[in-house]
């Protein structure tokens, strides 16, 4: 198969350019650094959290292989979410250090930028899956009840939902989401898998704030995704859940000297529509 190039393409100063001795730092320069929140998920639960721009947060594998499934809000309007659609054609369908989780319209900003991730060297498996993926999106009761015909209440959707409430939010709140650690792909049906999780105890990945933000995350149920979930081998994969960590860190004020958070998309028409003009206004 013959490869093509990618229709957004990233030039010198434009807004997909990304300033990489910036973020080099803030990976490299950790000692600087003030642990200002930490929290375990235990297995199959959520749990949302906020990060104040320019802080780093870290979501951890401690215990070994495990998805885990990320939503992203503007702290202060949560009209201004993850846009997993955009992100995966303007930084790729897996994503890892560098990349940047771009926000919704009207706002169309970075929300985070990866800073460090040690899956990196994962790159593309003999199936052509990769990590940190933004291909699928959350596993939901919805689908669950269509398919099996059962209820079940601790898919990452749900999870989420239960998360966001103390915040104000709602289950119309939670949206598409970054599978952490999650190995995806396209078969030859042109049909998404989901491979065996390859992350190991102590992995990470890292995220720069560029602006004050509630995350959420969900320990998937279906652990390190080893066990069929669909299917006539499916089984409750129980015994291959994990929990995940999460680290907030305030960095050291010389890091971010002169750093700005970025601004929203500068289109400011109306579309096209012109509203007519009252009776009272007409020549």
């Amino acid at each position: 198969m013959k490869d093509f190039p990618a229709a957004y393409q990233v030039s010198e100063g434009s807004a997909l350019s990304v300033d990489r001795p910036f973020y080099e730092r803030i990976a490299a320069e950790t000692g600087g650094r003030t642990l200002v929140d930490a929290f375990t998920l235990p297995i199959r639960t959520g749990r949302a959290w906020s990060v104040p721009a320019g802080h780093v947060f870290r979501i951890v594998a401690p215990e070994g292989p495990q998805v885990g499934d990320l939503n992203i809000w503007n702290r202060h309007d949560p009209r201004e979410r993850l846009w997993a659609a955009r992100t995966r054609q303007l930084q790729g369908a897996h994503v890892t250090t560098f990349d940047r989780l771009w926000s919704t319209l009207p706002f169309l900003r970075p929300l985070v930028t990866i800073t460090a991730d040690t899956l990196a060297h994962y790159g593309t498996d003999e199936y052509g899956g990769r990590v940190h993926d933004l291909l699928g999106t959350r596993c939901d009761p919805y689908v669950n009840k269509l398919l099996t015909g059962q209820d079940f209440h601790f898919h990452c959707h749900s999870n989420l939902t239960r998360a966001v409430m103390p915040f104000g939010l709602t289950e119309f709140d939670v949206h598409d989401v970054l599978n952490v650690f999650q190995v995806t792909g396209l078969n030859h049906d042109d049909l998404y898998f989901m491979r065996d999780c390859p992350a190991k105890a102590g992995d990470y990945l890292e995220f720069f704030a560029e602006i004050d933000l509630l995350c959420a995350l969900s320990t998937c149920p279906g652990g390190d995704l080893s066990v069929p979930l669909w299917g006539p081998d499916a089984r409750d994969p129980i015994e291959v859940c994990r929990p995940l960590a999460v680290e907030v860190y305030r960095l050291a004020p010389d890091l971010t000297e002169g750093w700005r958070s970025p601004k929203v998309a500068p289109y400011r028409g109306q579309h096209g529509l012109q509203a007519e003009k009252g009776w009272w206004e007409k020549a």
